[in-house]
């Protein structure tokens, strides 16, 4: 019998993440793809996951959609224990808690169905309603999605945005908890990208379905609130967004970059920090009242404050209090 994953308590991330490896081997060759990776998404929330070719998140994506496994650390996915999870356990949980989107089309859409077929088959796999309860469903996610009138096309009659609309209706036809796309806009045009990505948010904010993105396109990190960065298989920093009221009643945005702290202890400092004051091999910290203060390891006795020729970088404790006016520009701290 298939275990029955952990309830869903609403105080419980979605997504959590804890110190994942993944090693991959050949006779002579070993690649760690994921170096203790930390990451927490809260449920309902959009999240998305950037780096450069090469730093993790597309092994990462693999190991929460239940496509691969660890090498060691912990991962939950929808209540699922990710690392323990046995084959028949896997397959119930792609069925029914997770939506993948693919970057390629024909990964996402068979293409001898049409838009409508597509969907029912999801829901039909999936054990979901019959009849006209699911062309029902099918009608209210093609709609959701803006392309109701793609009903009875097949993906060579539609655009490559129209493709891709569908294929997240496919996606979160079997109702999951969690939403997972793989570079979903990487073979579209700025403005299509715009169309898709403003329909996955619709769909995060009407469902409450967490989302999480995986890409290497920085401009989808405007689109969602929370921006994670991967590298060299670590999560490295967080941009969190936020909007604001000024006194005289208008809105604004706030981005706010933080430095990831994990459980041991242990962060990256962005690289435009070392390059600027030099920073390399070994360092020095001093611990003041209200933040960590990091200098270069030059041997010699060093100066309580440094002087204008050799600036300091030092990383505030926490954000800014509540009595401290948020500002637009973004800021830099050490985030938890």
């Amino acid at each position: 019998m298939t275990p029955a994953p952990a309830p869903r308590l609403l105080t419980a991330p979605d997504i959590d993440c804890v110190d994942l490896v993944r090693i991959f081997r050949t006779k002579d060759v070993e690649v760690q793809a994921l170096q203790g990776l930390t990451l927490r998404v809260d449920r309902g929330d959009m999240v998305a996951v950037i780096g450069a070719s090469g730093s993790g998140k597309s092994t990462l994506l693999n190991v929460l959609s239940g496509l691969d496994q660890v090498s060691a650390g912990r991962a939950t996915v929808a209540g699922h224990d990710m690392v323990s999870m046995g084959r028949s356990e896997r397959v119930v949980f792609q069925r029914t808690s997770v939506g993948f989107v693919w970057q390629q089309t024909a990964r996402n859409l068979l293409p001898y169905l049409t838009a409508a077929q597509n969907i029912a088959a999801v829901i039909a796999i999936a054990g979901g309603p019959r009849g006209a309860a699911r062309e029902k469903k099918v009608d209210e996610l093609l709609d959701l999605l803006g392309v109701g009138d793609m009903r009875h096309r097949t993906p060579a009659e539609m655009s490559g945005g129209q493709q891709q609309r569908v294929a997240i209706a496919v996606a979160i036809a079997n109702d999951p908890a969690v939403l997972l796309a793989d570079e979903p806009t990487g073979e579209l045009d700025e403005a299509t990208s715009e169309e898709v990505l403003g329909a996955m948010r619709r769909v995060n904010e009407e469902r409450g379905l967490t989302t999480l993105i995986v890409t290497h396109d920085p401009t989808v990190s405007d689109q969602v609130r929370r921006t994670v960065q991967i590298r060299d298989g670590r999560t490295a920093t967080e941009v969190v967004r936020s909007t604001h009221i000024d006194e005289l009643g208008d809105e604004y945005a706030v981005a706010e970059e933080y430095a990831v702290l994990d459980r041991v202890g242990r962060m990256q400092l962005p690289a435009t920090f070392t390059e600027s004051l030099d920073l390399r091999d070994r360092v020095r910290l001093t611990l003041e009242a209200d933040h960590v203060g990091v200098r270069r390891g030059d041997d010699g006795p060093q100066p309580t404050a440094a002087p204008p020729s050799e600036p300091a970088a030092e990383l505030a404790a926490e954000p800014a209090t509540d009595s401290a006016p948020p500002t637009p520009e973004r800021t830099r701290g050490a985030g938890a």
